[in-house]
Formats: C-alpha cells, sequence, structure tokens
C-alpha cells in the first residue's frame, strides 16, 4: 500500500507498525529522525478571531501548537499554561494568577496580565451563534478582574474554584499585520499562513511543519497511503470505519466528548423521569458502537465521559435491560410516541445512530418517528431554542463538569441547552460541588452529582467517541489529546 515509502515495511520496522488501540504512546525510533518538514493533513486550516471560543479539533490543534491557553486541562484537573502559579482563597472568590516567567509573545513583546484581562473583557462582550453572550459573560458576572504586571486577580461574588476550567478554553493571542490571531506564544510560530488551506510553523529548534487542510476523510487517507502526507488526523471519519492502517502507525484516543439525545422534560414521554430511564435501559450501547460506529466509542455511563472531574472507575455502567424498560413503559401513563429528531453529522453517523435509537425504542413499546434536518447550524439553533421534539441526537463537547451541568443540565441556571428537565436533588448536589473549594472535596461532591444524573438520567446517554489518527512509521511525538486535538512533542 505504501509504495512511496517501502522502507518502512522493513521487519526492523515491525514494532512499530502495530495498531495502536490503547491510549496513546510516544513512539521509540530506531534511527535517528530525518531532519526535514513534517506534512499533516487536517480537516481545516485557520485560527479563528479571538474572541471565538471553539471545540474544533483542527482549530484546537492550531491554537495549542502556536497560542497557550491561560491555562491548561488535563483529566479534570489545572496544569500551568500561560500562567503557571495561582492561588485560590479560603472563601473561594478570590484568584490570583501570575504569568510564567519571561512570557513573551513570538514577536518578542512581553506578555503581560493586563493583556489577559482585556481578552477575557473581550469574550464576555462577545456573542455566541445564537446572538447572545457567551455562557462566560454568566459565569463571570458580577466579577472584577485587575491586572498588576505579571499578576491578573479575578475576584467573584460566590465560590468559584472552577475559574482554572475556564480559563483552560482562553488562548492569547496578539493580532499579527494581515489581521489574524496567529501571534501567539506557544513553541511554534506561524512562518507562512493561508487560511483554509495551509498553515507552515517552525518549533525553537528548527523543527518545521506543513498543516493543509484536507476536509475529506477518504482524501486524507489516500494522502497518506500515497506519502503525500506525513500525519493524517480524524481518520473516525472513514467509511467504513477501519481500526489500522497497513505500514503505518495508528493511534486511537477515547475522547471527552458524548455523544447523547437531548431529552424534553417540559412536555411528551420524556416529561415522565420513569420513562427517561426505561429509555436509557432500552439502549444496547456496546452493539450500538460495534455496529453504527466501527467499534470507535467507549458507553456512556452518565453526562461526561471518563476524563471529566468527578468521573469514577467504579461508576455503574447501565444496564441494557429492554425486559425492564418495556415493563416501565407499559406501567407508565405518560405518552409513548417519541418524535427523535436528527442531523446529517455532529455526530458522526447520526441517521444511523437514529435509526438504532428508534428500533430499540419500538422493542420496548414506544412509537417512533425520525426528523432529520439537513441544516446542521439550523438544527442547534432549534435546540437552543427548545425545539428538540421529544428527543434529539447532539454532542456535548465541554470538557469541563461544571460546563456540563451549569449549561445543561442545572433548572436554576436555565442556560441555552437545558431541555425542561427539572431535578431538585441534582441541582443541591451541584450547587453543593460548585461552591467546594478543595479540589479533592470537589472531585468528590462531582462524583455524586454524576452519580446521580447516571441513575436518574436527563438525556440518552450514548457514547463517547474514539479518535483516529495515523502517520509514518519512523515518526516520533505525535499522540492525540482526549478533547481531540492533535499533539506534537
Amino acid at each position: 500500500m505504501d509504495r512511496a515509502r517501502p522502507r518502512l515495511c522493513d521487519p526492523d520496522h515491525r514494532a512499530l507498525l502495530q495498531p495502536d488501540r490503547g491510549q496513546p504512546r510516544r513512539l521509540v525510533q530506531s534511527a535517528p529522525q530525518e531532519c526535514r518538514m513534517i506534512t499533516i493533513a487536517l480537516e481545516k486550516i485557520d485560527f479563528m478571531p479571538p474572541d471565538r471560543v471553539t471545540d474544533d479539533a483542527s482549530v484546537l490543534t492550531l491554537k495549542n501548537l502556536v497560542l497557550e491557553p491561560m491555562l491548561r486541562w488535563e483529566n479534570g484537573a489545572a496544569r500551568p499554561g500561560l500562567f503557571d502559579r495561582w492561588h485560590l482563597s479560603g472563601d473561594g472568590r478570590h484568584w490570583t494568577l501570575t504569568l510564567r516567567d519571561g512570557a513573551a509573545y513570538h514577536d518578542g513583546t512581553p506578555v503581560t496580565a493586563d493583556d489577559a484581562r482585556r481578552f477575557i473583557a473581550s469574550i464576555c462582550d462577545a456573542r455566541d451563534m445564537f446572538g447572545m453572550p457567551w455562557s462566560y459573560a454568566r459565569y463571570l458576572e458580577g466579577a472584577e478582574i485587575t491586572a498588576d504586571g505579571s499578576v491578573l486577580s479575578i475576584a467573584t461574588p460566590d465560590a468559584f474554584p472552577d475559574l482554572p476550567d475556564i480559563l483552560s478554553e482562553f488562548y492569547l493571542p496578539k493580532i499579527a499585520a494581515d489581521g489574524n490571531a496567529t501571534i501567539g506564544t506557544g513553541p511554534w510560530q506561524v512562518v507562512a499562513f493561508e487560511r483554509g488551506a495551509s498553515v507552515t510553523l517552525r518549533h525553537s529548534d528548527g523543527r518545521e511543519l506543513r498543516l493543509v487542510a484536507m476536509p475529506d476523510a477518504e482524501a486524507r487517507l489516500q494522502a497518506l497511503s500515497a506519502g503525500d502526507i506525513d500525519v493524517a488526523t480524524h481518520l473516525e471519519r472513514l467509511e467504513p470505519p477501519r481500526r489500522s492502517l497497513d505500514c503505518h502507525v495508528w493511534h486511537e484516543q477515547p475522547t471527552t466528548l458524548s455523544v447523547i439525545a437531548y431529552m424534553n422534560g417540559r412536555e411528551g414521554a420524556f416529561a415522565d423521569p420513569v420513562l427517561r430511564r426505561a429509555a436509557n435501559l432500552a439502549i444496547d450501547r456496546k452493539t450500538l458502537i460495534s455496529e453504527v460506529m466501527g467499534g470507535l466509542g467507549v458507553p456512556a455511563k452518565t453526562i461526561v465521559s471518563p476524563f471529566h472531574n468527578g468521573m469514577a472507575d467504579e461508576m455503574p455502567d447501565i444496564p441494557f435491560d429492554p425486559e425492564r424498560a418495556a415493563a416501565l413503559v407499559a406501567a407508565s401513563d405518560a405518552p409513548k410516541t417519541i418524535a427523535l429528531r436528527t442531523p446529517l453529522y455532529m455526530p458522526e453517523r447520526a441517521p444511523e445512530i437514529a435509526g438504532f435509537i428508534a428500533k430499540s425504542l419500538e422493542a420496548v413499546g414506544f412509537a417512533v418517528t425520525i426528523d432529520t434536518a439537513r441544516d446542521r447550524p439550523g438544527y442547534a439553533r432549534e435546540l437552543g431554542a427548545k425545539k428538540a421534539g421529544d428527543l434529539a441526537i447532539f454532542d456535548s463537547s465541554p470538557h469541563s463538569t461544571f460546563r456540563v451541568l451549569d449549561d445543561k443540565i442545572s433548572s436554576r441556571s436555565r442556560a441555552v441547552w437545558w431541555q425542561g428537565v427539572e431535578d431538585h436533588e441534582a441541582d443541591q448536589l451541584f450547587e453543593t460541588a460548585r461552591r467546594t473549594v478543595g479540589a479533592g472535596a470537589r472531585a468528590e461532591a462531582y462524583a455524586r452529582v454524576l452519580a446521580h444524573l447516571g441513575a436518574h438520567p436527563h438525556w440518552l446517554y450514548l457514547f463517547h467517541p474514539i479518535d483516529c489518527m495515523a502517520h509514518a512509521a519512523g515518526l516520533d511525538g505525535f499522540s492525540l489529546d482526549p478533547k481531540g486535538y492533535l499533539n506534537v512533542a
């Protein structure tokens, strides 16, 4: 298959060619790596305006190479980023964060804490896809944000120990002469940039990367197989799904993304918590992942992924129990007719997922009709406007447990993605967790919320996708982050 690189299939390289189906690992080279420009195919090439926050993995790949988040996020915990020291007062209301020593943009301009203050202010003044302020404005409502040299201070009206989750989504750029937000503080500097096409990056040690836009997964695969590129991302989008690539190194990474179906908690079948539970018992998640996703998924247990703060290994699986589900459906006086809405994509294979859900729910006594939306942005706006039918396939991307709960679950916040389920016990558990200052105690408090939501579902919980990436053998230092972006060591 790899005629351009027959040497990579030599027996000496065989250890490098095995599929990597566990956690991504750093590869061990059998010979020094050739010093040349590496070409990487992403789905898109864009840095986006600085006041736009995104979960797009291609954009995040570029941001994490060229820019830096104010703080990093790793498996539910804060790690040093542009700010490498921070302190929270005992009452949880006063944060002080200090820039790392010598922090400077690629043009040599020193970074100041006031840059971060102004950046946060611009985010809070910006508008999302609905023309509404970002959720960040709600989180930071009433906050006093000040800067003094390298120190940023944030005082909030109430305890806000989850603030690092928010700062981990903020990448501080400087605007280049061409108007693009491409001057950063990260390890890679932009040499050339053509939005939508390509970007060339240079590391401080002299290495170079060329990242090119290839929107089609099959085109990325063919380019990699032909030797035209060295690394291809998002191969989980291939049809049919695959789990390896001859003569190349294959990586698979479970992600923080949750594929779900929102349940209408205001009216209809799923205003009844018993039927929300019944629907979840009716889904064979392992079969869904195997038959529809080609094995590329991890069964969901609650509203968030195994990487989120508060998730514990001992959290029980949601059982597949169609007999119990059918009994609950038969005993309920609520309506049994379900309007199931689905987009064509985002999540991947959404129509096929919808078909599996419909068949599963009909098997336990529901009557299901499927409504397919062809305008994906319009579909998201409709869900934000509470036009979700009874059940609406979607994905939940925040890596912050706090954000998922506040934006989508809390009936106190009643934010844009909340679909009307009122669960006062969940609200109180969340209120306790979000105000708990100690990191360990807060993780335990969030675990209680997540366990409650696993047992008393607000959504139809499905799975967490596995992302795939492949590269030529002999390359070192490429891996996937659970948030979906490509890491380059």
